[in-house]
């Protein structure tokens, strides 16, 4: 791995490792190094440095959000009455737990919330109650998510 004006020039160790954690990210260091053909400890030292060079950010596991019964996905464009608002929307849209990913967006609105609730009634509740009462957001316009049909990782 070199790292080039920012950018992390990676080999193909590298890559075969970060595929293998992509695909799933509890596969044994040394069930990787076997697939891989270089030690434990090299796999380790590889991480190492791919973790200091930031192009890891992190593991974690994923919540089946069905399962506890939120079943609503919806993506809410915010209009606000001034861009200086921005900031405070923001830190206001951060109190509200169902809002997953937050945007500034360019286009007609300002800013573009993924949100997750448990039916329609919550998402009119979260929208009416939460999102529209912040101060200087003017209107919203709210799609509500079908199927998620891709959910992927940046090809490595």
């Amino acid at each position: 791995m070199k790292v080039i004006n920012q950018n992390v020039q990676i080999d193909g160790i590298d890559k075969k490792i970060l595929r293998a954690l992509m695909e799933d990210a509890r596969t044994p260091v040394l069930e990787i190094a076997r697939q891989v053909g270089i030690s434990g400890a090299a796999i380790h030292q590889r991480l190492r440095k791919l973790e200091k060079s930031g192009l890891l950010a992190g593991s974690k596991f994923v919540i089946n959000p069905k399962i506890l019964g939120y079943t609503t996905m919806a993506f809410v464009g915010i209009f606000l009455d001034k861009a200086m608002s921005n900031p405070d929307a923001v830190r206001q849209l951060k109190k509200i737990p169902e809002v997953l990913e937050c945007h500034y967006t360019t286009g007609n609105w300002s800013i573009l919330v993924k949100i997750l609730c448990k039916d329609n009634e919550h998402l009119m509740h979260v929208l009416n109650k939460d999102i529209q009462t912040i101060s200087g957001v003017s209107r919203t316009e709210t799609f509500i998510s079908l199927n998620q049909q891709i959910d992927r990782q940046i090809k490595i």
